[in-house]
Parts: structure tokens; C-alpha cells; sequence
């Protein structure tokens, strides 16, 4: 399998611009299950497990459930800032020194399930609450240097649920880890 299949198993994130109230709801299901979707994926595995990268020079599998946690807890934060505030800048971090952290590399997986399950209930609830122009307001994101738009953020965070769920499944399959 080639490196591009393994760090994206699922393709790359692209943006089409849809906005309809079918792929938001589709969009949000799959942002509400992703919390499930990663405990089921992590089910059973042990420590050794944990700490196998899901690709050559990749996360372990428990950087990417602690990334998970971190990642999306900054980005309800941008979600919140998009509904009240006009265009925020928002502050970047560095992913990859965050996955390098004691807490990411050696910390048990159980707080960050369990976080990621209480973020998406208040960020789905904060979503199914949206006002249709809600969907239009926009935060700066000074790395890319574009405004990004509630609904492309859905689509993004729609992805990223798949996308590293599916890393770790690869992975299983790969070595014969049942789930």
C-alpha cells in the first residue's frame, strides 16, 4: 500500500462548496457518530497496540485518539468564536508538537474518549441550532490566509471523523487485529 493510502484513507479533504440542507444534515451525523465511530475502532486494543504508527513515521494510534480530543476541542472553540464574533482571527497551533507532548505520546486514551464524547454533544446541539445565515459566518484562519465558512468547517470536521478512524482500521486490518 502506498504512503498516500495510508495517511489518507479516505482521500484528501476538498471543499465543493455544497450547502444544502441535505449535506449539512449528512455532515453533522457523521460528526455526531464520530465519537462511537473512534471508541469502537480503539476497542480492545492494548498498549503495545496503542503505541503502533498507523503509517511509517505516522502518529500511534493513541496520538491520534489524544489528537482527535485536542483537535476538535480547538475547533468548537473557532465554532464559537465564528457565532460571536465578525470574522475572528483565530490562533493556529502546531499540531505536530502537540501530538509529541508526554500527555499524547504515554497518556492512557480513556480521558480523551470520554472528552470527545462530551464535546460533540455540546458541539452537535450548538450546530442543530444554527439559524440558516449561521452556516455563512466565518472565522480568519491566518495560516491558509481565508475566511472559512461554518459549513466548510462541518464538511472539514465531517472528514477529519473519517479520516483518522479509518487509519486506524486500516491498521487493524493490516496486522490482523480483528475490531
Amino acid at each position: 500500500m502506498d504512503l498516500e493510502t495510508l495517511q489518507y484513507p479516505v482521500g484528501r479533504f476538498s471543499w465543493n462548496g455544497e450547502t444544502s440542507s441535505q449535506a449539512r444534515d449528512e455532515r453533522l451525523r457523521v460528526i455526531e457518530e464520530t465519537p462511537a465511530e473512534l471508541r469502537r475502532v480503539v476497542a480492545g486494543l492494548t498498549g503495545e497496540q496503542l503505541d503502533t504508527p498507523y503509517r511509517p513515521d505516522g502518529w500511534t494510534v493513541r496520538q491520534v485518539v489524544h489528537h482527535y480530543a485536542d483537535d476538535h476541542m480547538n475547533s468548537y472553540v473557532r465554532f464559537k468564536l465564528a457565532l460571536t464574533e465578525d470574522a475572528p482571527t483565530i490562533k493556529p497551533y502546531s499540531e505536530p508538537l502537540w501530538g509529541e507532548l508526554p500527555d499524547a505520546r504515554l497518556g492512557a486514551i480513556e480521558p480523551s474518549l470520554n472528552l470527545l464524547a462530551a464535546l460533540h454533544q455540546r458541539w452537535i446541539a450548538g450546530w442543530r441550532a444554527l439559524a440558516p445565515s449561521d452556516w455563512l459566518r466565518t472565522f480568519h484562519h491566518p495560516r491558509s490566509g481565508s475566511a472559512v465558512s461554518l459549513d466548510r468547517l462541518a464538511a472539514l470536521y465531517s472528514w477529519h471523523g473519517r479520516h483518522h478512524v479509518a487509519q486506524v482500521r486500516a491498521l487493524r486490518v493490516r496486522n490482523g487485529w480483528t475490531e
